[in-house]
């Protein structure tokens, strides 16, 4: 599972459905609903994800910068995945790209804490 948090005035923070990584390392995630997310990154530009394994309890933050797109392949993909998941009734309005700038793993253990390289 994947959280995206922003923080303006007061702290937000959303969990994804509709995500994919490329193959360059960079976190994709389709807008359904994000208009917070959106805004704060409008206000300061800073995002985290943290993205865990509830069973296997792994996981990780991502600290990072997001771009938002509203048209291409990337925003297509996501129309027709959130279309057909929801027979017609939403759709994407837009994709993040998001750059991972630092990763720390938050699995427990001894690597709990540590900064992976990019």
């Amino acid at each position: 599972m994947w959280y995206l948090a922003t923080y303006v005035e007061e702290p937000n923070a959303v969990p994804v459905a509709f995500k994919d990584v490329t193959d360059d390392g960079k976190l994709l995630v389709g807008d359904v609903f994000l208009e917070t997310t959106l805004n704060n990154l409008k206000e300061n530009g800073k995002i985290a994800v943290s993205a865990s394994n509830g069973e296997t309890l792994e996981g990780y933050q991502i600290k990072e910068s997001a771009e938002y797109i509203t048209e291409g392949p990337i925003v297509d993909t996501f129309k027709k995945l959130v279309s057909d998941m929801f027979h017609g009734g939403a759709t994407a309005k837009g994709a993040l790209i998001i750059t991972p700038e630092k990763v720390i793993v938050t699995t427990p253990g001894a690597d709990n804490k540590k900064e992976l390289p990019l």
